[in-house]
């Protein structure tokens, strides 16, 4: 009886076990980049007096928009106006003279024909009416410097931005060559976001782009992370790299613009940028859990091939992407890669193939 039962339970074979799988697929894979940056605004103005005199009035809150050719400042004016006033009357003068001078000049050219006068006289008097109209030519350019320097009293916004404290006040005297500015007025939207890569990377990158192994991106998209971690919700766009390499930091400067309705970023912020610059065009994402790694560093994962048997597989798996691997190399599309159940899979062993449970992909950097 006991014979009986052993040769029962050999011929009841155990069931092959069960391992997730997923199905490599081939994709256009972006390679996300995180990189400090630091705010800064699109457009800044310093207003800086362009006459001399007393402020006699701040025309503007602190803080505040300004929109460009508002008064911001009032110089004291009563020389200016007065001076305006003086070259006014020296354009009238000089215009009384030349009509004078038009006519006795008129007068002795028609003498000098009959021999009333002699040619001298009659070129002299021709000369004197020549001279004067360049007088009133002199005059009416002096009254326009003169109403120019007293537009200028009225000291008004070059652009349109937020101004910030004014470094003067009521009464204060200010020069037309002062270095100190009366306040700086910046445009916050968009906003600038100057990003800073290492040269080495950046070399790299170039290098891959010109081998063809990554595919360039055209419009590149960047997404701003704040201090705090929370990602700013408008999208901005790379709008340049500068072509030097800073000596003293061995970077490249790449700079954003960011559209800043709202005036949430200011300038001087540290803040972190994701864009990418490039993209793998055949990359299959596997689960990391399903990368194994050997102490040298080389990667392999388990899949299921057509005889429904476990098999091992190298691969390249060198960038992460999110909670995934980017294989580059050693898949092939189709492929069935064990992602759940790894310690039931053993190379060789038969196991019954279903399919795994999506995982969300969770944003990260390169």
């Amino acid at each position: 009886m006991l014979a009986a039962c052993g040769a029962k339970a050999d011929d009841k074979q155990m069931p092959p076990a069960e391992v997730g799988v997923m199905v490599a697929r081939a994709e256009t894979v972006p390679l996300v980049t995180e990189l400090s940056g630091r705010t800064e605004a699109s457009l800044i103005a310093e207003v800086r007096p362009q006459v001399s005199g007393i402020v006699t009035e701040r025309l503007f809150s602190e803080g505040g928009l300004v929109r460009a050719g508002q008064p911001l400042y009032q110089i004291d004016s009563r020389l200016y106006a007065a001076s305006a006033s003086q070259a006014r009357a020296a354009l009238a003068t000089a215009e009384a003279t030349v009509e004078a001078n038009r006519l006795k000049a008129e007068r002795y050219r028609l003498l000098s024909g009959q021999g009333g006068v002699s040619k001298q006289d009659a070129a002299d008097a021709l000369a004197a009416y020549n001279q004067s109209r360049a007088q009133v030519a002199a005059s009416r350019a002096a009254l326009q410097s003169s109403q120019v320097n007293l537009g200028f009293t009225r000291v008004t916004a070059p652009i349109t931005g937020r101004i910030g404290r004014s470094s003067v006040t009521k009464g204060a005297l200010v020069t037309a060559s002062q270095a100190d500015p009366l306040a700086k007025v910046q445009q916050l939207d968009p906003m600038y976001v100057n990003i800073q890569q290492s040269g080495n990377d950046f070399m790299a990158l170039r290098r891959s782009l010109a081998k063809g192994s990554l595919a360039a991106v055209g419009s590149i998209p960047v997404r701003i992370v704040l201090a705090d971690g929370s990602e700013y919700p408008v999208e901005g766009k790379l709008n340049f790299t500068d072509v030097d390499v800073a000596s003293d930091t061995g970077t490249v400067t790449l700079r954003a613009s960011v559209p800043n309705p709202q005036g949430a970023l200011l300038p001087g912020l540290f803040v972190r940028a994701r864009l990418a610059q490039a993209s793998v065009p055949n990359g299959i994402l596997v689960p990391q859990q399903a990368v194994s790694r050997t102490p040298r560093g080389g990667a392999s994962v388990l899949l299921v091939n057509a005889k429904g048997e476990v098999e091992a597989r190298d691969v390249t798996a060198d960038t992460a992407i999110g909670d995934k691997w980017l294989v580059t190399q050693g898949l092939k599309p189709g492929d069935k890669v064990i992602v759940d159940g790894l310690m039931k899979a053993k190379p060789g062993a038969k196991v019954k193939a279903v399919a795994a449970q999506p995982v969300p992909t969770a944003p990260a950097a390169q």
